[in-house]
């Protein structure tokens, strides 16, 4: 029988340790030989498909192991405020003004993005400066990491929020002068989520694959939703069952429920629905529910993660947020545990990954022990030896965004001091000591733009170009592997996907330049140029390798 792919022409990197071919066979969506031209000759024939390399790099496709894919695409028509386009308050409401004339009164405006560490103004956005953009709108502004965000009066009104409004358990509403000033931190901005309209099926599904688009251009083969619920509802799941049933669905997904109590995990529970984690996904499954996430605290950048010292003065002091009490994390991961779930646990600050970490430990019992079970510890930026150590006795994964350090990590010199923002997303310690730390974006919060993730393990620069944490760079064939194999093991799919060695699923990305060979500046504008998922191409940038998945012939 003869194969359906060909790839030759360029070097093919295998997977961490496994070296590289110079040619791959593919056939019925499996790797089915590699080696030299020679090698794969006698599977070729006249139907066999053929990719020129042409000196490029194939690579196993590349995993996103935390972001979040149905926000990601519903924002993709939202009002974009990310700080490399928008650095003043003026550019803000400019934005927002814009989008108000574009569709009738009362109906909502949602943005995404700023960064008020790099605004003109230098603080948050005020409710009355949004109003001045759009007084007949409410309005709500997200910052860029996902826990803060501010409301204009409007929309105040909508959620009932006044000033004698109590702060919820894990979130604050803030006041100046017991005056509202629309921003809310953590769990209080659910006063406002709720009282928006929630996306109709045919909007979700829409989302999901423009979403799986825009990953597919960009080499993504398996992706994530980290927190599936917290938009729609358990609405969210049939939006995602409907895509994949209806060929929309690009991405081979590891799918997390929200597990907060506002959140979908208890009622999908008593739906019916129940987790893979103990067998792993069928192989060949789009659609694998493994997973429960719960927050532990907020964001370095936004000050509401948790830490033991305090932040900077300079910066406004204080320890963060913890979203729980230590009893209420305690029982929400017990019970997650016993259930069966993977726990993939939001925690950012020391004292918050110690108090996730002291949860896990205590849920590890004789009739449901903790080992083998592949908890994570989502973000995981500023831990201490010792959790380390106890992580990797207990086989708990650190899921980090090395991006956060190009995107954010001088504003972490500024909230918590250099020795501090240095040892933060400690990549290569990681890997050194036998942890598998999946590389990630936790888009929307950054651009899913792996290259700039790439440049940044590599070279451990900040977009400013400061160096934080040199001896924590990887070689560009760990930071492959980080973005590949160990997304996969996070998902209980290294027997499937992460390398290319005979056998696996051909979920396979060409890139415009040998990664591997090129200087690290030249990373930030390399493409994908041929995306595949079990040897058929979800993306195909030149033409070069037949018809699309899910598109008709």
């Amino acid at each position: 029988m003869t194969a359906d792919l060909l790839i030759s022409g360029g070097r093919i990197f295998l997977g961490l340790d496994k070296g590289f071919a110079e040619a791959m066979v593919v056939r019925d969506g499996r790797v089915a030989a590699v080696g030299s031209s020679d090698d794969v000759a006698h599977l070729v024939g006249a139907g066999t498909r053929k990719v020129d390399l042409a000196g490029r790099l194939a690579t196993p496709a590349l995993n996103e192991a935390h972001m979040h894919l149905l926000p990601f695409g519903l924002g993709l028509s939202q009002v974009n405020l990310r700080a490399e386009e928008v650095r003043s308050l003026d550019e803000i409401l400019g934005r927002i003004a814009a989008a108000a004339k574009k569709i009738p009164k009362g109906q909502w405006i949602l943005g995404r993005g700023y960064d008020h560490g790099e605004l003109d103004i230098g603080r948050h956005p005020l409710a009355e400066e949004l109003d001045r953009a759009a007084p007949d709108h409410p309005v709500f502004i997200v910052r860029t990491c996902g826990h803060v965000a501010v409301a204009n009066t409007a929309a105040l009104r909508l959620a009932g929020v006044s000033h004698n409004t109590p702060d919820p358990e894990g979130g604050a509403i803030e006041r100046k002068n017991g005056k509202l000033t629309g921003l809310f931190q953590e769990r209080a901005m659910r006063l406002v989520r709720d009282v928006m309209p929630p996306p109709s099926e045919a909007r979700m599904v829409d989302a999901i694959e423009a979403a799986g688009r825009e990953l597919a251009s960009m080499g993504f083969a398996s992706a994530s939703d980290m927190n599936v619920g917290m938009t729609a509802g358990l609405a969210e799941i049939e939006a995602y069952r409907r895509a994949e049933a209806d060929g929309r669905l690009l991405q081979r997904m590891w799918q997390v429920l929200a597990g907060n109590p506002e959140g979908i995990a208890k009622s999908a529970w008593e739906a019916g629905l129940r987790p893979g984690v103990a067998a792993g996904p069928t192989a060949e499954a789009m659609l694998a529910w493994g997973a429960v996430k719960v927050f532990g605290d907020g964001s370095a950048g936004g000050l509401t993660a948790a830490f033991f010292d305090p932040y900077l003065e300079s910066a406004g002091g204080g320890t963060g947020i913890f979203c729980f009490p230590d009893a209420a994390m305690q029982q929400m991961l017990g019970h997650y545990h016993r259930q069966g779930w993977q726990l993939d646990i939001h925690a950012i600050g020391d004292a918050a990954i110690e108090q996730v970490l002291v949860g896990m430990e205590m849920a590890d019992s004789a009739e449901a022990p903790i080992g083998g079970r592949r908890h994570r510890i989502e973000h995981c930026g500023f831990l201490n030896a010792n959790q380390r150590r106890r992580m990797l006795r207990h086989g708990i994964i650190p899921i980090p965004q090395p991006l956060f350090m190009y995107e954010f990590g001088d504003l972490y010199v500024r909230n918590l001091g250099l020795e501090r923002a240095e040892a933060a997303y400690p990549m290569r310690t990681w890997l050194l000591e036998g942890h598998h730390p999946a590389a990630s974006s936790d888009s929307p919060v950054c651009t899913v733009n792996p290259f700039q993730n790439l440049y940044t393990m590599i070279t451990r620069k900040t977009n400013k170009g400061t160096v934080l944490g040199a001896e924590e760079t990887l070689t560009p064939e760990q930071a492959l592997h980080c973005y590949t194999w160990c997304g996969a093991y996070s998902q209980f799919a290294e027997g499937d996907r992460g390398t290319l060695e005979v056998g696996m699923q051909a979920d396979i990305t060409v890139f415009s330049r040998d990664l591997l060979s090129i200087a690290p500046e030249e990373i930030l504008t390399t493409q994908a140029d041929l995306t595949f998922r079990g040897g058929v191409p979800i993306f195909d940038r030149h033409g070069e390798a037949g018809t699309l998945a899910g598109v008709a012939d």
